[in-house]
């Protein structure tokens, strides 16, 4: 933590989040529902929970002020949340409520709702620390706890980032900024003035308009309205400010507006202007879609052992879990791909190259079937559980995902490099993945090659080497 970085509160509702990510790439014979293989299951802290974590991943001590209580679900998120951030519980009547997803890579297929506890009552240490807060970030999901902490929450001295909910109440007066969506902001002007429904809820001039009647009947310093890819419009009553999104950002937007919320929130306690600190929260969303969203956070239900590789090499999960970590630490996630049929100097020097680039190397290696409709009958050399082994020796390669197509797009789009290196010799070639990689503000990176050094000609000169005369051979 540096000197500028406030310790923030986060106040609001707490949620448990699971995802089954896999692929879907047939239908059902008996319903016309996609269906889902290779499932890969995890948890992670959702709502406030997620808000807070986030916040402390930008280096600051965060303390989340929620409601749990003695069910299973609130026993889970409790350990997600130990040594990430500072918790003070508030009494749950119910059960924690819980989200379950089913996604086709980044794209959610359904979503499973559990529990539906409220916040029951607020407790002396919840109101202590929100009345000494230097910084507080209300994370509303509509299930109490900020209905609870109303009182203390409007008599604060430190600065309030109000991030609503349509099912809660407005934000208390006096806060320094509020955070709703475009549709929530629309759904919150139109019981100000019950005007009907508008054509284009998410248009530019509907989210003024709202957002200057927000700003108005909240009595807040501004509302900045989330805009999703074209980022937030800013309004202190009068003529509003558009920050647009530094670039496009493809991606699992889950989560974003608490990204965008808890890096304002963060700002704001620091001391910063508020058109800056939503400029900054703009960028951090960005960032946060382009770089794998929620799954930065999130734990795998299986234990993380390492694994040998399986018969086709398949270590997928572990390499996806792998950039996972490095990028929830800052860290730069670079990766490379190819055949690596027979292991050679170029291939060595090309990994070692790329492994300097970043904090860690995932290699993406083609399996034997993508191998033989690339090469030929006669390719690949050695089946890729031994290729897997092989490359897994290496210092400088820290996991190995194996694809079955012709190209690794679908294996990037589930790691999300920073960086995608290449052999300087694709220099003049047009790269496939490329657009896919800088979608989400990756960097396609080329790196020397060194000449005369292939598999084809390895396995020529092995061909016509003489046969051994005499002796055994084994």
């Amino acid at each position: 933590m540096t000197a500028s970085q406030t310790p923030l509160v986060v106040v609001g509702d707490a949620l448990l989040d699971h995802d089954l990510c896999g692929r879907a790439e047939r239908l059902a014979p008996d319903a016309p529902v996609p269906v889902v293989h290779g499932t890969r299951r995890s948890s992670r802290p959702g709502g406030a929970a997620l808000a807070a974590c986030l916040a402390a991943a930008d280096g600051r001590p965060v303390t989340l002020v929620t409601a749990l209580g003695t069910d299973a679900a609130s026993d889970t998120l409790r350990e997600l949340l130990a040594d990430r951030v500072g918790l003070v519980e508030v009494p749950l009547e119910g059960t924690l409520s819980s989200k379950t997803r089913v996604m086709a890579g980044d794209r959610p297929l359904l979503r499973l709702d559990d529990g539906e506890g409220h916040a029951h009552e607020a407790t002396p240490q919840a109101v202590a620390v929100v009345a000494a807060a230097g910084g507080v970030l209300v994370a509303d999901y509509g299930r109490g706890t900020a209905d609870v902490l109303r009182d203390a929450l409007a008599h604060t001295a430190a600065p309030v980032v109000w991030d609503p909910h349509v099912r809660g109440r407005p934000p208390v007066p006096g806060v320094r900024l509020a955070t709703p969506s475009a549709q929530e902001a629309h759904a919150f002007a139109r019981q100000l003035d019950d005007g009907g429904e508008t054509a284009d809820p998410a248009g530019l001039r509907t989210a003024a308009r709202d957002a200057r009647a927000l700003v108005r009947a909240w009595r807040a310093q501004a509302v900045a309205v989330t805009l999703g890819e074209r980022g937030a419009l800013l309004s202190h009553g009068e003529t509003p400010l558009l920050v647009p999104t530094p670039a496009a950002a493809a991606g699992d937007p889950c989560g974003a507006g608490d990204r965008f919320a808890a890096a304002a929130a963060g700002l704001l306690a620091d001391g910063t202007v508020t058109e800056a600190a939503v400029r900054a929260a703009v960028h951090a969303a960005t960032r946060y879609v382009a770089e794998g969203g929620a799954r930065a956070v999130a734990v795998a239900d299986e234990p993380e052992t390492a694994a040998e590789p399986t018969a086709d090499g398949d270590t997928t999960a572990d390499a996806v879990r792998t950039a996972a970590r490095v990028r929830a630490a800052g860290g730069t996630v670079v990766a490379a791909g190819g055949c690596f049929d027979l292991l050679h100097a170029g291939h060595v020097a090309l990994l070692q190259a790329a492994r300097r680039a970043g904090d860690c190397l995932v290699v993406c290696v083609n399996s034997d079937d993508s191998v033989r409709r690339r090469k030929g009958d006669g390719r690949p050399l050695v089946p890729a559980a031994d290729r897997v082994r092989v490359l897994r020796a290496l210092e400088c390669v820290d996991a190995v995902a194996v694809f079955d197509e012709d190209t690794p797009e679908r294996i990037l789009g589930e790691l999300r490099p920073h960086i995608w290196a290449k052999g300087g010799d694709y220099a003049r070639a047009s790269l496939p993945e490329q657009p896919l990689v800088e979608s989400w503000g990756g960097q396609v990176l080329l790196l020397p090659y060194l000449d005369g050094r292939s598999t084809t000609g390895l396995a020529r000169r092995a061909a016509l080497a003489p046969a051994p005369t005499g002796g055994h051979t084994r």
